[in-house]
Protein backbone atom coordinates (compact mmCIF):
# COMPACT_ATOMS: atom_id res chain seq x y z
CA UNK A 1 0.00 0.00 0.00
CA UNK A 2 2.79 2.42 0.94
CA UNK A 3 4.63 1.65 -2.29
CA UNK A 4 1.44 2.21 -4.30
CA UNK A 5 0.84 5.59 -2.66
CA UNK A 6 4.47 6.58 -3.22
CA UNK A 7 4.26 5.66 -6.91
CA UNK A 8 1.09 7.74 -7.24
CA UNK A 9 2.82 10.66 -5.52
CA UNK A 10 5.75 10.46 -7.95
CA UNK A 11 3.34 10.24 -10.89
CA UNK A 12 1.53 13.37 -9.64
CA UNK A 13 4.79 15.32 -9.68
CA UNK A 14 6.30 14.12 -12.96
CA UNK A 15 4.26 16.47 -15.21
CA UNK A 16 2.95 13.80 -17.59
CA UNK A 17 -0.41 14.21 -19.34
CA UNK A 18 -3.24 11.90 -18.27
CA UNK A 19 -6.78 11.32 -19.49
CA UNK A 20 -8.95 12.35 -16.54
CA UNK A 21 -12.21 11.42 -18.29
CA UNK A 22 -11.78 7.72 -17.57
CA UNK A 23 -10.34 5.37 -14.96
CA UNK A 24 -10.32 5.68 -11.17
CA UNK A 25 -11.68 8.98 -9.85
CA UNK A 26 -9.73 8.67 -6.61
CA UNK A 27 -6.54 8.34 -8.63
CA UNK A 28 -7.51 11.27 -10.86
CA UNK A 29 -8.17 13.46 -7.81
CA UNK A 30 -4.86 12.41 -6.28
CA UNK A 31 -2.86 13.09 -9.46
CA UNK A 32 -4.39 16.55 -9.86
CA UNK A 33 -4.71 17.58 -6.23
CA UNK A 34 -1.19 16.81 -4.98
CA UNK A 35 0.61 19.27 -7.31
CA UNK A 36 -2.23 21.80 -6.94
CA UNK A 37 -2.05 21.64 -3.14
CA UNK A 38 1.73 22.04 -3.22
CA UNK A 39 1.41 24.85 -5.77
CA UNK A 40 -0.97 26.90 -3.67
CA UNK A 41 0.85 26.11 -0.44
CA UNK A 42 3.93 27.59 -2.03
CA UNK A 43 1.96 30.62 -3.23
CA UNK A 44 0.84 31.22 0.36
CA UNK A 45 4.49 31.18 1.44
CA UNK A 46 4.91 34.58 -0.23
CA UNK A 47 2.54 36.22 2.24
CA UNK A 48 3.88 34.32 5.25
CA UNK A 49 7.57 34.95 4.42
CA UNK A 50 6.96 38.67 3.86
CA UNK A 51 5.01 39.12 7.10
CA UNK A 52 7.58 37.06 9.06
CA UNK A 53 10.61 39.13 8.09
CA UNK A 54 8.76 42.43 7.91
CA UNK A 55 7.33 41.72 11.38
CA UNK A 56 10.78 42.44 12.83
CA UNK A 57 10.50 46.00 11.49
CA UNK A 58 7.60 46.81 13.84
CA UNK A 59 3.79 47.22 13.81
CA UNK A 60 3.80 50.02 11.20
CA UNK A 61 5.62 47.80 8.71
CA UNK A 62 3.30 44.86 9.45
CA UNK A 63 0.27 47.10 8.95
CA UNK A 64 1.69 48.49 5.68
CA UNK A 65 2.22 44.99 4.26
CA UNK A 66 -1.19 43.88 5.53
CA UNK A 67 -3.01 46.85 4.03
CA UNK A 68 -1.19 46.48 0.72
CA UNK A 69 -1.88 42.74 0.55
CA UNK A 70 -5.54 43.43 1.34
CA UNK A 71 -5.74 45.82 -1.62
CA UNK A 72 -3.72 43.46 -3.81
CA UNK A 73 -6.46 40.89 -3.34
CA UNK A 74 -8.31 42.92 -5.98
CA UNK A 75 -5.49 42.11 -8.41
CA UNK A 76 -5.58 38.50 -7.28
CA UNK A 77 -9.30 38.60 -8.05
CA UNK A 78 -8.65 39.74 -11.62
CA UNK A 79 -5.90 37.13 -11.97
CA UNK A 80 -8.07 34.34 -10.55
CA UNK A 81 -11.02 35.46 -12.69
CA UNK A 82 -8.98 35.30 -15.89
CA UNK A 83 -7.38 32.05 -14.76
CA UNK A 84 -10.79 30.55 -13.96
CA UNK A 85 -12.22 31.48 -17.36
CA UNK A 86 -9.19 30.25 -19.30
CA UNK A 87 -9.00 27.04 -17.26
CA UNK A 88 -12.72 26.27 -17.72
CA UNK A 89 -12.61 26.77 -21.50
CA UNK A 90 -9.34 24.87 -21.93
CA UNK A 91 -10.54 21.98 -19.72
CA UNK A 92 -13.72 21.72 -21.80
CA UNK A 93 -11.74 21.78 -25.09
CA UNK A 94 -9.26 19.19 -23.80
CA UNK A 95 -12.17 16.97 -22.74
CA UNK A 96 -13.50 17.32 -26.30
CA UNK A 97 -9.98 16.46 -27.60
CA UNK A 98 -9.91 19.86 -29.38
CA UNK A 99 -6.32 20.92 -28.54
CA UNK A 100 -5.96 23.64 -31.21
CA UNK A 101 -8.88 25.65 -29.80
CA UNK A 102 -7.42 25.18 -26.32
CA UNK A 103 -4.15 26.72 -27.52
CA UNK A 104 -6.00 29.62 -29.11
CA UNK A 105 -7.81 30.41 -25.86
CA UNK A 106 -4.48 30.38 -24.00
CA UNK A 107 -2.96 32.83 -26.49
CA UNK A 108 -5.82 35.32 -26.29
CA UNK A 109 -5.94 35.19 -22.48
CA UNK A 110 -2.23 36.10 -22.31
CA UNK A 111 -2.71 39.08 -24.62
CA UNK A 112 -5.64 40.37 -22.61
CA UNK A 113 -3.86 39.98 -19.25
CA UNK A 114 -0.90 42.07 -20.41
CA UNK A 115 -3.22 44.93 -21.40
CA UNK A 116 -5.04 44.78 -18.05
CA UNK A 117 -1.72 44.78 -16.17
CA UNK A 118 -0.55 48.06 -17.71
CA UNK A 119 -3.73 49.80 -16.56
CA UNK A 120 -3.44 48.43 -13.00
CA UNK A 121 0.24 49.42 -12.74
CA UNK A 122 -0.47 53.05 -13.56
CA UNK A 123 -3.31 53.35 -11.05
CA UNK A 124 -1.42 51.59 -8.25
CA UNK A 125 1.81 53.56 -8.60
CA UNK A 126 0.09 56.95 -8.84
CA UNK A 127 -2.42 56.42 -6.02
CA UNK A 128 -0.46 54.23 -3.57
CA UNK A 129 -0.70 56.71 -0.65
CA UNK A 130 -4.40 57.26 -1.26
CA UNK A 131 -5.03 53.51 -1.19
CA UNK A 132 -3.29 53.14 2.18
CA UNK A 133 -5.18 56.13 3.56
CA UNK A 134 -8.47 54.58 2.43
CA UNK A 135 -7.59 51.45 4.38
CA UNK A 136 -7.33 53.49 7.58
CA UNK A 137 -3.52 53.60 7.74
CA UNK A 138 -1.94 56.19 10.01
CA UNK A 139 0.40 58.86 8.61
CA UNK A 140 3.39 56.88 9.90
CA UNK A 141 2.22 53.72 8.11
CA UNK A 142 1.62 55.65 4.88
CA UNK A 143 5.06 57.28 5.07
CA UNK A 144 6.83 53.96 5.64
CA UNK A 145 4.64 51.78 3.44
CA UNK A 146 3.81 53.74 0.28
CA UNK A 147 7.01 52.60 -1.49
CA UNK A 148 6.09 48.97 -0.75
CA UNK A 149 2.64 49.56 -2.25
CA UNK A 150 4.08 51.26 -5.36
CA UNK A 151 6.48 48.42 -6.10
CA UNK A 152 3.89 45.69 -5.51
CA UNK A 153 1.37 47.33 -7.82
CA UNK A 154 4.03 48.18 -10.39
CA UNK A 155 4.96 44.49 -10.59
CA UNK A 156 1.40 43.20 -10.84
CA UNK A 157 2.04 41.60 -14.26
CA UNK A 158 3.95 38.81 -12.50
CA UNK A 159 0.89 38.14 -10.32
CA UNK A 160 -1.50 38.10 -13.28
CA UNK A 161 0.67 35.85 -15.43
CA UNK A 162 1.59 33.49 -12.60
CA UNK A 163 -2.08 32.80 -11.87
CA UNK A 164 -3.23 32.83 -15.49
CA UNK A 165 -0.59 30.50 -16.91
CA UNK A 166 -1.02 28.10 -14.01
CA UNK A 167 -4.75 28.14 -14.82
CA UNK A 168 -3.90 27.22 -18.40
CA UNK A 169 -1.79 24.29 -17.22
CA UNK A 170 -4.48 23.17 -14.76
CA UNK A 171 -7.17 23.26 -17.45
CA UNK A 172 -4.97 21.06 -19.59
CA UNK A 173 -4.55 18.68 -16.64
CA UNK A 174 -0.83 19.40 -16.17
CA UNK A 175 -0.82 20.65 -12.60
CA UNK A 176 2.78 19.59 -11.98
CA UNK A 177 4.19 22.40 -14.15
CA UNK A 178 2.09 24.95 -12.29
CA UNK A 179 3.51 23.59 -9.02
CA UNK A 180 7.13 23.71 -10.20
CA UNK A 181 6.80 27.37 -11.21
CA UNK A 182 5.77 28.18 -7.63
CA UNK A 183 8.72 26.17 -6.29
CA UNK A 184 11.06 28.43 -8.23
CA UNK A 185 9.24 31.59 -7.15
CA UNK A 186 9.09 30.65 -3.47
CA UNK A 187 12.69 29.50 -3.15
CA UNK A 188 13.98 32.73 -4.70
CA UNK A 189 11.65 34.78 -2.52
CA UNK A 190 12.75 33.02 0.68
CA UNK A 191 16.39 33.71 -0.16
CA UNK A 192 15.95 37.32 -1.28
CA UNK A 193 13.50 38.70 1.32
CA UNK A 194 15.80 38.55 4.37
CA UNK A 195 18.77 39.59 2.26
CA UNK A 196 17.11 42.66 0.74
CA UNK A 197 15.23 43.63 3.92
CA UNK A 198 18.14 43.39 6.41
CA UNK A 199 21.15 43.41 4.12
CA UNK A 200 24.27 41.31 4.21
CA UNK A 201 27.67 42.14 5.65
CA UNK A 202 28.22 45.90 5.89
CA UNK A 203 25.11 46.61 3.76
CA UNK A 204 22.04 47.34 5.89
CA UNK A 205 19.46 46.36 3.28
CA UNK A 206 16.42 48.19 1.92
CA UNK A 207 13.91 47.56 4.68
CA UNK A 208 10.29 47.32 3.60
CA UNK A 209 11.16 48.19 0.01
CA UNK A 210 13.43 45.13 -0.13
CA UNK A 211 10.52 42.83 0.67
CA UNK A 212 8.54 44.17 -2.29
CA UNK A 213 11.49 43.87 -4.69
CA UNK A 214 12.25 40.32 -3.54
CA UNK A 215 8.65 39.19 -3.98
CA UNK A 216 8.45 40.64 -7.49
CA UNK A 217 11.73 39.03 -8.52
CA UNK A 218 10.58 35.66 -7.16
CA UNK A 219 7.25 35.76 -8.97
CA UNK A 220 8.89 36.96 -12.21
CA UNK A 221 11.31 34.02 -12.13
CA UNK A 222 8.34 31.66 -11.87
CA UNK A 223 6.67 33.36 -14.84
CA UNK A 224 9.82 32.98 -16.95
CA UNK A 225 9.80 29.24 -16.22
CA UNK A 226 6.11 29.03 -17.12
CA UNK A 227 6.65 30.83 -20.43
CA UNK A 228 9.59 28.60 -21.30
CA UNK A 229 7.44 25.50 -20.83
CA UNK A 230 4.37 27.07 -22.46
CA UNK A 231 6.30 27.67 -25.68
CA UNK A 232 7.94 24.24 -25.53
CA UNK A 233 6.89 21.59 -28.02
CA UNK A 234 6.65 19.06 -25.17
CA UNK A 235 3.68 20.90 -23.63
CA UNK A 236 0.16 19.80 -24.53
CA UNK A 237 -0.68 23.52 -24.81
CA UNK A 238 2.41 24.57 -26.77
CA UNK A 239 2.04 28.12 -28.10
CA UNK A 240 3.54 29.80 -31.17
CA UNK A 241 4.81 33.38 -30.77
CA UNK A 242 4.00 34.03 -34.44
CA UNK A 243 0.29 33.61 -33.64
CA UNK A 244 0.26 36.29 -30.93
CA UNK A 245 -2.21 38.73 -32.40
CA UNK A 246 -5.49 39.77 -30.78
CA UNK A 247 -8.75 38.16 -31.85
CA UNK A 248 -11.40 40.39 -30.35
CA UNK A 249 -14.20 37.86 -30.82
CA UNK A 250 -12.25 35.26 -28.80
CA UNK A 251 -11.27 37.86 -26.18
CA UNK A 252 -14.93 38.88 -25.91
CA UNK A 253 -15.92 35.26 -25.22
CA UNK A 254 -13.17 35.06 -22.61
CA UNK A 255 -14.35 38.30 -20.96
CA UNK A 256 -17.95 37.08 -20.86
CA UNK A 257 -16.82 34.11 -18.80
CA UNK A 258 -14.08 35.95 -16.88
CA UNK A 259 -15.91 39.04 -15.68
CA UNK A 260 -18.38 37.18 -13.43
CA UNK A 261 -15.49 35.10 -12.07
CA UNK A 262 -13.42 38.24 -11.52
CA UNK A 263 -16.32 40.07 -9.92
CA UNK A 264 -16.95 36.96 -7.83
CA UNK A 265 -13.51 37.20 -6.25
CA UNK A 266 -13.58 40.99 -6.08
CA UNK A 267 -16.76 40.66 -4.03
CA UNK A 268 -15.01 38.28 -1.64
CA UNK A 269 -11.71 40.19 -1.45
CA UNK A 270 -13.54 43.53 -1.26
CA UNK A 271 -15.35 42.21 1.78
CA UNK A 272 -12.02 41.28 3.40
CA UNK A 273 -10.77 44.81 2.69
CA UNK A 274 -13.80 46.36 4.38
CA UNK A 275 -13.40 44.04 7.38
CA UNK A 276 -9.71 44.98 7.67
CA UNK A 277 -10.69 48.66 7.54
CA UNK A 278 -13.38 48.23 10.23
CA UNK A 279 -10.98 46.36 12.52
CA UNK A 280 -8.25 48.96 11.99
CA UNK A 281 -10.59 51.87 12.77
CA UNK A 282 -12.04 50.15 15.83
CA UNK A 283 -8.91 48.54 17.28
CA UNK A 284 -5.96 50.65 16.12
CA UNK A 285 -2.60 49.77 14.57
CA UNK A 286 -1.58 46.95 16.96
CA UNK A 287 -4.93 45.15 16.70
CA UNK A 288 -4.77 45.56 12.92
CA UNK A 289 -1.24 44.11 12.88
CA UNK A 290 -2.36 41.07 14.90
CA UNK A 291 -5.34 40.55 12.61
CA UNK A 292 -3.13 40.80 9.50
CA UNK A 293 -0.74 38.17 10.88
CA UNK A 294 -3.73 35.90 11.55
CA UNK A 295 -5.09 36.43 8.03
CA UNK A 296 -1.74 35.52 6.47
CA UNK A 297 -1.87 32.23 8.37
CA UNK A 298 -5.51 31.71 7.40
CA UNK A 299 -4.46 32.09 3.77
CA UNK A 300 -1.49 29.76 4.29
CA UNK A 301 -3.72 26.97 5.61
CA UNK A 302 -6.66 27.58 3.29
CA UNK A 303 -4.77 27.46 -0.02
CA UNK A 304 -4.12 23.70 0.07
CA UNK A 305 -7.89 23.31 0.31
CA UNK A 306 -8.15 25.62 -2.67
CA UNK A 307 -5.80 23.25 -4.47
CA UNK A 308 -8.27 20.42 -3.95
CA UNK A 309 -11.02 22.72 -5.22
CA UNK A 310 -9.03 23.43 -8.39
CA UNK A 311 -8.66 19.69 -8.94
CA UNK A 312 -12.45 19.36 -8.80
CA UNK A 313 -12.79 22.24 -11.29
CA UNK A 314 -10.48 20.55 -13.80
CA UNK A 315 -12.24 17.20 -13.43
CA UNK A 316 -15.73 18.64 -13.84
CA UNK A 317 -14.66 20.65 -16.91
CA UNK A 318 -12.89 17.83 -18.72
CA UNK A 319 -15.62 15.27 -17.95
CA UNK A 320 -18.35 17.65 -19.11
CA UNK A 321 -16.37 18.12 -22.33
CA UNK A 322 -16.37 14.34 -22.71
CA UNK A 323 -20.14 14.26 -22.04
CA UNK A 324 -19.76 12.25 -18.81
CA UNK A 325 -21.92 14.29 -16.40
CA UNK A 326 -22.32 11.58 -13.78
CA UNK A 327 -18.54 11.24 -13.43
CA UNK A 328 -18.25 15.03 -13.28
CA UNK A 329 -20.67 15.25 -10.36
CA UNK A 330 -19.14 12.32 -8.51
CA UNK A 331 -15.65 13.85 -8.78
CA UNK A 332 -16.89 16.99 -6.99
CA UNK A 333 -18.54 15.10 -4.13
CA UNK A 334 -15.48 12.90 -3.52
CA UNK A 335 -13.17 15.92 -3.55
CA UNK A 336 -15.46 17.72 -1.10
CA UNK A 337 -15.18 14.77 1.31
CA UNK A 338 -11.38 14.98 1.24
CA UNK A 339 -11.51 18.74 1.78
CA UNK A 340 -13.73 18.36 4.85
CA UNK A 341 -11.23 15.94 6.39
CA UNK A 342 -8.36 18.35 5.77
CA UNK A 343 -10.27 21.32 7.18
CA UNK A 344 -11.12 19.41 10.37
CA UNK A 345 -7.39 18.97 10.93
CA UNK A 346 -6.75 22.71 10.40
CA UNK A 347 -9.55 23.62 12.81
CA UNK A 348 -7.78 21.65 15.55
CA UNK A 349 -4.50 23.45 14.79
CA UNK A 350 -6.12 26.88 15.04
CA UNK A 351 -7.97 25.95 18.21
CA UNK A 352 -5.01 24.62 20.21
CA UNK A 353 -1.89 26.14 18.59
CA UNK A 354 -2.99 29.67 17.66
CA UNK A 355 -0.77 31.37 20.24
CA UNK A 356 2.26 29.38 19.13
CA UNK A 357 1.59 30.36 15.52
CA UNK A 358 1.09 34.10 16.11
CA UNK A 359 4.10 34.30 18.46
CA UNK A 360 6.35 33.25 15.59
CA UNK A 361 5.62 36.55 13.86
CA UNK A 362 5.57 39.00 16.78
CA UNK A 363 6.65 39.21 20.41
CA UNK A 364 4.42 42.21 21.20
CA UNK A 365 1.53 41.13 23.49
CA UNK A 366 -0.71 43.90 22.09
CA UNK A 367 -0.26 42.31 18.65
CA UNK A 368 -0.32 38.67 19.74
CA UNK A 369 -3.63 38.76 21.66
CA UNK A 370 -5.89 40.03 18.83
CA UNK A 371 -4.02 37.74 16.41
CA UNK A 372 -4.74 34.68 18.56
CA UNK A 373 -8.38 35.69 18.91
CA UNK A 374 -8.76 36.19 15.14
CA UNK A 375 -7.17 32.83 14.34
CA UNK A 376 -9.40 30.94 16.78
CA UNK A 377 -12.62 32.65 15.72
CA UNK A 378 -12.00 32.39 11.97
CA UNK A 379 -10.92 28.76 12.37
CA UNK A 380 -14.36 27.81 13.67
CA UNK A 381 -15.78 27.92 10.14
CA UNK A 382 -13.02 26.01 8.36
CA UNK A 383 -15.08 22.89 7.62
CA UNK A 384 -17.68 25.03 5.85
CA UNK A 385 -14.96 26.95 4.00
CA UNK A 386 -13.86 23.59 2.58
CA UNK A 387 -17.37 22.70 1.39
CA UNK A 388 -18.02 26.13 -0.12
CA UNK A 389 -14.68 26.30 -1.93
CA UNK A 390 -15.09 22.95 -3.67
CA UNK A 391 -18.66 23.62 -4.78
CA UNK A 392 -18.11 27.18 -5.99
CA UNK A 393 -14.88 26.36 -7.81
CA UNK A 394 -16.54 23.33 -9.40
CA UNK A 395 -19.32 25.55 -10.72
CA UNK A 396 -16.62 27.81 -12.18
CA UNK A 397 -14.96 24.79 -13.77
CA UNK A 398 -18.30 23.84 -15.32
CA UNK A 399 -18.45 27.29 -16.93
CA UNK A 400 -21.12 28.63 -14.57
CA UNK A 401 -19.27 31.68 -13.21
CA UNK A 402 -22.47 33.70 -12.63
CA UNK A 403 -24.01 31.59 -9.84
CA UNK A 404 -20.92 31.67 -7.55
CA UNK A 405 -20.80 35.44 -8.11
CA UNK A 406 -24.39 35.86 -6.95
CA UNK A 407 -23.82 33.59 -3.95
CA UNK A 408 -20.73 35.61 -2.98
CA UNK A 409 -22.58 38.90 -3.45
CA UNK A 410 -25.31 37.73 -1.09
CA UNK A 411 -23.01 36.07 1.43
CA UNK A 412 -20.36 38.75 1.71
CA UNK A 413 -21.94 42.12 0.92
CA UNK A 414 -25.59 41.63 1.83
CA UNK A 415 -24.89 39.48 4.89
CA UNK A 416 -21.27 39.54 6.16
CA UNK A 417 -20.43 43.26 6.03
CA UNK A 418 -23.75 44.46 7.56
CA UNK A 419 -23.41 41.80 10.27
CA UNK A 420 -19.82 42.87 11.05
CA UNK A 421 -20.84 46.54 11.18
CA UNK A 422 -23.78 45.79 13.48
CA UNK A 423 -21.70 43.67 15.86
CA UNK A 424 -18.99 46.35 16.05
CA UNK A 425 -21.23 49.39 16.44
CA UNK A 426 -24.26 48.09 18.33
CA UNK A 427 -22.90 45.39 20.65
CA UNK A 428 -20.12 45.22 23.23
CA UNK A 429 -18.02 42.95 20.99
CA UNK A 430 -16.12 45.76 19.29
CA UNK A 431 -13.63 44.62 16.65
CA UNK A 432 -14.29 40.99 17.65
CA UNK A 433 -17.66 41.36 15.92
CA UNK A 434 -15.99 41.65 12.52
CA UNK A 435 -14.03 38.46 13.20
CA UNK A 436 -17.20 36.59 14.23
CA UNK A 437 -18.96 37.66 11.03
CA UNK A 438 -16.39 35.74 8.94
CA UNK A 439 -17.20 32.10 9.90
CA UNK A 440 -20.93 32.88 10.14
CA UNK A 441 -21.04 34.19 6.56
CA UNK A 442 -18.82 31.42 5.18
CA UNK A 443 -21.10 28.80 6.70
CA UNK A 444 -24.15 30.36 5.05
CA UNK A 445 -22.35 30.51 1.68
CA UNK A 446 -21.39 26.82 1.90
CA UNK A 447 -24.96 25.73 2.65
CA UNK A 448 -26.46 27.76 -0.22
CA UNK A 449 -23.77 26.58 -2.68
CA UNK A 450 -24.23 22.90 -1.80
CA UNK A 451 -28.00 22.92 -2.26
CA UNK A 452 -27.69 24.75 -5.58
CA UNK A 453 -25.12 22.23 -6.84
CA UNK A 454 -27.47 19.36 -6.03
CA UNK A 455 -30.11 20.85 -8.38
CA UNK A 456 -27.86 19.92 -11.34
CA UNK A 457 -28.53 23.14 -13.28
CA UNK A 458 -24.78 23.49 -13.96
CA UNK A 459 -24.99 20.49 -16.32
CA UNK A 460 -26.74 22.65 -18.91
CA UNK A 461 -23.91 25.20 -19.26
CA UNK A 462 -22.39 25.52 -22.75
CA UNK A 463 -19.04 27.23 -23.40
Amino acid sequence: MVKKIWNLFKAALDGKTYDYTQGSLNKAIFLLAIPMILELSLESIFAVVDIFFVGKLGPNAIAAVGFTESILTLIYSVAIGLSTAASAIIARRVGEKNINDAKYTATQSLIFSIVISIFISILGVVYSSHLLKFMGASNEVILQGSIFTKIMFGGNLSILLLFLINGIFRGAGNAAIAMKSLWISSIINIILVPTLVYGIGPWNGLGLMGAAIATNIGRSAGVIYQLYYLFSSSSIISLDIRKFYPDFSEIKKLIQLAWPATFQFIIASGSWIILAKLISEEGGTNVSAGYQIAIRNVVFFILPAWGLSNAAATLIGQNMGAGNFERAEKSVLITMKYNIIFMCFVTLIFTFLSRNIISIFSSDPSVIEPGVMALQIIGLGYIFYGIGMVILQSLNGAGDTTTPTLINLFGFWIFQIPLAYYLIKFTSLGYKGAMIAIPVAETLIAIVAYFYFKTGKWKKIKI
